[in-house]
């Protein structure tokens, strides 16, 4: 089945959805779900989420692992997560529970089920993120319209935007004068890690730009499990996980980041 972009249609009754494609398109049962969308990206779920969802809002959406494979986004308190959800003979598999039916998964999720990661945190899922929100038809008047320069054509037209790629959780970090240790609450967003005393606190210890950091890998020097080292002019941050399995997503999440910004994105 060739997929096709959803869209709202205004019907004067009422928001229905469309795919988009011709009369014999055969509907997917998902498209009756109004928190579904579809094609929608991991970066354009992260940027919906991030600026217009609040803690516990999630959405579902096609994943590019091929059919039958689906992400669950769901806005944590500064970040977003996304798990995975598979479709095999009609049925559904999500976290440890497989549901038979549609509706069966559907009403996991009107019970708000508590998920918890290796970052030791819980996110209840409280309320879906819809895709079809109502908004007024209200444009903008144009009085001045001119050009600043002269003379480019489509080839000087770069679309250019960073990554979100956000992450969050705890994280024990070593002094930097006195050599203990203390957890505290990271979270990730752009090129931005900044470490807070804990997760309620409002205002960072400190903000580290990862264009400064020239590398993240594993360390074994500290004598302790599950840690990792960011690399900077004047210092090195030793940071340690939980688990095996935590210490290896952060560092490929910075790995990530460093060859973005390395490609000038």
């Amino acid at each position: 089945m060739v997929r096709t972009p959803l869209r709202c249609l205004n019907t004067g009754g009422g928001m229905s959805f469309s795919s988009g494609a011709s009369i014999e398109y055969v509907s997917d049962e998902l498209e009756t779900l109004g928190w579904y969308h579809g094609d929608l990206s991991r970066h354009a779920a992260e940027a919906l989420l991030l600026s217009n969802g609040t803690d516990g809002s999630y959405l579902l959406r096609n994943s590019n692992e091929g059919p039958g494979y689906f992400a669950l986004s769901v806005r944590a308190k500064d970040s977003v997560k996304h798990f995975q959800v598979t479709r095999k003979d009609n049925g559904y598999a999500f976290g440890f529970n497989k549901f038979a039916t549609l509706q069966d998964f559907v009403n996991h999720f009107a019970n708000q089920p508590l998920l918890g990661s290796d970052t030791g945190t819980l996110i209840v899922l409280k309320s879906p993120y819809p895709l079809c929100v109502e908004e007024p038809s209200i444009y903008e008047s144009v009085r001045v319209h001119t050009a600043i320069q002269t003379g480019r054509t489509e080839n000087d037209l770069v679309a250019n935007a960073p990554s979100l790629g956000t992450k969050e959780g705890y994280l024990v970090k070593q002094g930097a004068v006195v050599k203990n240790w203390k957890q505290r609450w990271f979270t990730l967003n752009r090129y931005e890690l900044k470490y807070f005393r804990d997760k309620m606190c409002e205002e960072p210890i400190r903000t580290l730009d990862l264009r400064a950091c020239s590398a993240v890998q594993f360390d074994y020097s500290q004598d302790r499990v599950n840690c990792f080292c960011l690399v900077f002019a004047k210092r090195t941050f030793y940071l340690c996980a939980k688990t095996g399995v935590e210490a290896d997503e952060w560092i490929k999440i910075l790995r990530w980041k460093l060859s973005q910004i390395r490609k000038g994105r």
